[in-house]
């Protein structure tokens, strides 16, 4: 109880009358979260962004409700959809941070065509909680947004370091999910230590160390683009933690990312289908405790294989 109203005090500047849920992973959340709102009308009808995560898709799979894709960041596309359905309620689903590209979702766009056709925005800001914002608290901070309307999923085994997941929403909502999202009703809760070990990682986040943290990761950003000089591959525009290099062939990233590991690195290669085919690519995730010289070495690195394949 404790740790929901320190979360929701995490979300207050942003959704009004919030409270907040939490869940023993992120995917519960999201599975959850989604198939409770699909029973709040016959008629719920999703909006989804086409690059959302898996446990995204998953949850309206179980939802058995009508689902519009619409094309990465293309708010345009959204509107007109949003604008020929019928539907009672709408649910335009979206993660903030893209986990394959590092690219932000367009929210303040969205979240105006959800005013202008009175529909709910549900945010999964996995990769955004504790690394954006001023103050750490996420993509609805970094971009000043502030709405009933908001459905907030922040997943607390990346920045926070530890595990879980809560829902931050209108106090209703919150009271909805506790009667109906199957994954928190039939799930046997978190134990306790989790809860504490979380309160401290929130006191981190919101000191002035989780400040000079996320400063900290920002220049590691900007290092690592400036030593890079590809040719040949893309490195893909990101402003957060996830930097991917696009190298297209499923076999050449495989291979690259062995030798990035025999070299000291690791860097994953990501091949279909997590990603679209032809889009292979190296996925490299900074950390606020990587060193200077961990980011020069391994943008060096990728610029001597680059040229030698």
């Amino acid at each position: 109880d404790q740790l929901e109203q320190r979360l929701a005090s995490f979300v207050s500047d942003n959704i009004p009358g919030v409270a907040a849920l939490y869940f023993s992973t992120g995917y519960m959340a999201n599975v959850g979260t989604i198939t409770a709102l699909a029973a709040l009308d016959p008629s719920v009808e999703v909006f989804s962004e086409a690059l959302n995560h898996a446990s995204l898709i998953d949850g309206m799979r179980l939802a058995r409700v009508k689902v519009n894709v619409y094309d990465h960041c293309d708010t345009t596309q959204l509107e007109s959809m949003l604008g020929a359905s019928s539907a009672r309620v709408k649910l335009v689903v979206t993660d903030s941070v893209f986990s394959m590209d590092g690219d932000l979702a367009p929210l303040p766009n969205i979240l105006q065509l959800c005013a202008k056709h009175d529909a709910w925005l549900l945010v999964d800001d996995a990769h955004g909680f504790g690394t954006l914002g001023d103050r750490g608290r996420g993509a609805l901070e970094h971009f000043g947004l502030r709405s009933d309307r908001l459905i907030y999923i922040g997943t607390l085994g990346k920045a926070a370091g530890v595990g879980g997941a809560f829902v931050a929403a209108e106090s209703s909502v919150i009271d909805w999910l506790v009667q109906r999202a199957r994954s928190y009703v039939y799930s046997t809760a978190s134990p306790p230590a989790r809860a504490y070990a979380l309160l401290e990682s929130l006191n981190i986040i919101e000191s002035a160390d989780g400040k000079a943290r996320r400063a900290r990761l920002q220049y590691l950003i900007d290092l690592l683009n400036s030593e890079l000089q590809l040719e040949h591959w893309t490195k893909l525009q990101s402003s957060t933690a996830i930097q991917p290099v696009m190298l297209g062939d499923n076999e050449q990233v495989t291979q690259v990312s062995a030798m990035l590991h025999d070299a000291g690195f690791w860097v994953p290669a990501i091949r279909p289908p997590t990603v679209p085919a032809d889009t292979a690519r190296l996925r490299i995730t900074l950390s606020a405790a990587h060193s200077d010289e961990d980011v020069v070495a391994l943008a060096r690195t990728l610029n001597q294989i680059e040229s030698t394949l």
